[in-house]
Order: structure tokens, then C-alpha cells, then sequence
């Protein structure tokens, strides 16, 4: 079970660790996504990703025996390059398991923190995840469906609320749903009337999909620029709180998730990955369920983001 009290630990535990973000004001942005804009700029954290919250909790939350042989994650990027960080800070090893088709800055960055990588298909990544645990011994660090990654990543929610009280509406992407469930626990506990609002690429669309059908459905592997949020299935512990805490999920095409990203770099003057501009696309796209007066809070999620993806914009 996640709760209030889970996420307020977790505040205690990893601010020694990590940077305490920003909430920017773009009024440039206003007119565009007819709402009045702010982010939270997770891309400024430290490994340029909010998945560093959640691995340092996870990591400081368990005995030191349990560590000692080493762990393992399946992750897109951000995640494998938070752990990587915790390990490094805990001084274990860490081996991190990526889809072949992970953008090389995350590649580059895990390996520049000492963990080891493997590369496999997507949807290979748990299978080999826990292929890995069973012969070496490594505890697995997984990237979403676990209650002490949900609390860390929740901290984000505690920050905006303390930041940005006037916030109406925040919106989250949605992977894997770790990010969304931490965030929609710590702002509902607080301040319900705030809408929690997701967004994930149309083409796998696991949440969305799997809210109309009552039950948590798999996908089929797809291609996105979005790589950080093709997880195929909404995560067990997950769904639950999405399905109780989150208020609307929106689809967002590909030519409204380059135009986002796009927007917040040129209009914005933030650089952020695909991944985490899809809020942007999603208000360009023009089905957010915000009016002209929200103060809409997006929470670009990282930004690790390499100059060859910047060239294909």
C-alpha cells in the first residue's frame, strides 16, 4: 500500500541526495496551450531525470545485506541511470538492462556511473532481468510496479504543492505508471480538487486502454519517439491507484509529441526528452480536459536527450 506518510519519509530520506526542482512560469506559452503555464523541471535534476528519486528511496529503504551482491534493473534509460547513481552512492554494483533501442546518451550516461549494461528487446527486459537476479544473486530494482520507487517518485507531488500552491491541474506521462501513482497519492492526500492528469503516446496506449476495459491489459510492442514510456502493461500495485486517484488519461499522436517537444525548446527555452515534453503535445493536440484559467503545472520528467535527436526534429 502506498500512502501520504510513505511519501513524506521518502522526502526526508533523499533530499540529502537529490535537487529540489524548480516550478517555472511560462507565460510565453500561455496563448499556445491556452492555459496558464508552469513546469516542474525534473530535466534539471540530478542523472536529468525524476527516476533518481525513486531508485535512491528504493535503495536506502533496503538492509545492506540484501545489496551486497548487487542489483539489477529493467528500465528505458532514466531508471537504470538512477540506480546506477544509488549504486555508485551505496558503493555496489549494478547491472541495468536497456532495449536495444535506448538512445545512446542514456546508454552513455548509465555506463559513465560504473554499472554494467545489457541490451535486449523491450519486451525481453524483465525476462532477462530476472534471468540476471536468479544466477548472480542481484536484487532487482524494478522501474514502476514496487510501493518504495512510487513514494520517491511522489516527492515530485510534495514539491509542487509546496512550490505552486495556486496549481489546478498537473500534467504527468505516463510509462509504467510509478511517476503518476507517487504524484496523484501526495496531491490528492492534500489538496484533492487538483486534477491529476495523464498522458501516454497513442500508439501504447496501456493506461488508457486498460481504464475502459477495467483490467490491466498488455500491448503489443511499438515504436514511439516517446522511448521512455513504452512499457507494454500498466504495472500491478500501479493500476489500482490510477484507477482511483487519476482524473483523465489522454492519447497523444507522434506529430503532437514532436511538436511539444519543439515548442518547450524553442518557445519554452527547455530542453527536454520526447518523453517527458507529450504534456506540451498533449495541450497542442487540444484535448487536455483544462480550461483558459487553469494554472496547469507540466512535469517534464527528464532530459536526457542527445544532439542526433535534436538534428531529427
Amino acid at each position: 500500500m502506498l500512502t501520504l506518510e510513505n511519501i513524506q519519509a521518502a522526502k526526508m530520506k533523499v533530499a540529502p541526495y537529490i535537487y529540489e526542482t524548480p516550478v517555472v512560469r511560462l507565460h510565453g506559452l500561455d496563448e499556445l496551450l491556452n492555459c496558464n503555464v508552469s513546469i516542474k523541471a525534473e530535466n534539471m535534476q540530478k542523472t536529468n531525470s525524476f527516476k533518481l528519486r525513486g531508485a535512491l528511496n528504493k535503495l536506502l529503504s533496503m538492509p545492506l545485506e540484501q545489496l551486497q551482491q548487487g542489483v539489477v534493473a529493467a528500465s528505458s534509460g532514466n531508471h537504470g541511470k538512477g540506480v546506477a547513481f544509488a549504486a555508485k552512492l551505496l558503493n555496489i554494483p549494478a547491472t541495468i538492462v536497456l532495449p536495444d533501442s535506448a538512445p545512446s546518451i542514456k546508454v552513455e550516461g548509465i555506463r559513465a556511473l560504473g554499472a554494467n549494461v545489457v541490451q535486449c528487446k523491450l519486451a525481453e527486459r524483465h525476462d532477462i532481468t530476472e534471468k540476471l537476479s536468479l544466477e548472480h544473486g542481484y536484487a532487482i530494482i524494478h522501474p514502476y510496479d514496487d510501493y518504495d520507487i512510487m513514494a520517491g517518485q511522489g516527492t515530485v507531488g510534495l514539491e509542487i504543492l509546496e512550490q505552486f500552491p495556486q496549481t489546478s491541474a498537473i500534467v504527468i506521462p505516463i510509462g509504467g505508471g510509478g511517476l503518476i501513482s507517487g504524484v496523484a497519492t501526495a496531491v490528492k492526500s492534500l489538496a484533492p480538487h487538483i486534477k491529476i492528469i495523464g498522458v501516454e503516446p497513442a500508439v501504447v496506449s496501456r493506461y488508457a486502454d486498460s481504464l475502459i476495459a477495467g483490467e490491466r491489459l498488455l500491448l503489443k510492442e511499438q515504436k514511439s519517439m516517446a522511448d521512455a514510456l513504452l512499457t507494454l502493461q500498466p504495472g500491478e500495485r500501479n493500476f489500482p491507484i490510477v484507477q482511483k486517484l487519476v482524473d483523465d488519461i489522454v492519447r497523444v499522436d507522434e506529430a503532437s509529441i514532436e511538436s511539444g517537444m519543439k515548442t518547450l525548446l524553442l518557445a519554452g527555452k527547455v530542453m527536454a526528452e520526447p518523453s517527458s515534453a507529450i504534456g506540451i503535445g498533449a495541450a497542442l493536440q487540444g484535448n487536455l480536459p483544462i480550461t483558459k484559467n487553469d494554472h496547469v503545472c507540466f512535469l517534464i520528467s527528464g532530459g536526457n536527450v542527445g544532439l542526433n535527436q535534436l538534428h531529427n526534429l
